[in-house]
């Protein structure tokens, strides 16, 4: 079996019910770059060096996997967002303490409702 622990994920694919609403939220709330859309149903974006495709669901698929967003500085980061009218479903707060770092999390739903997170390593 391969081990897929060194694997660098390259694109994340998330579900919308409304591909062009969750194109605006990721390149205008969110800041994200985005790269094309191909046709009406698909759009894609570069976050860092993961790419992340918008596709429209098909018949009864949906939900996604949730993105954690690193930040340097979550609660200045979740007050930019929340002021460009991302919805919040909580706080920063703390998740957990590590050995060399605090790890703080606040998790936000975007335009289709897919849960998205912002985390932040405090040293």
């Amino acid at each position: 079996m391969p081990n897929l622990s060194d694997s660098r994920i390259g694109q994340i694919a998330i579900v919308c019910k409304d591909v062009a609403r969750a194109r605006d939220f990721y390149k205008d709330a969110l800041g994200v770059k985005h790269l094309f859309d191909a046709g009406p149903t698909l759009a894609f974006f570069q976050s860092g060096t993961t790419r992340l495709m918008l596709s429209k669901a098909e018949g009864e698929a949906t939900g996604t996997s949730v993105l954690y967003f690193f930040v340097a500085d979550i609660d200045a980061v979740k007050s930019e967002l929340a002021g460009k009218g991302v919805k919040f479903i909580d706080e920063p707060h703390l998740i957990a303490k590590m050995p060399d770092h605090e790890l703080w999390l606040a998790e936000f739903r975007d335009s289709e409702n897919n849960v998205l997170a912002l985390m932040e390593e405090r040293r």
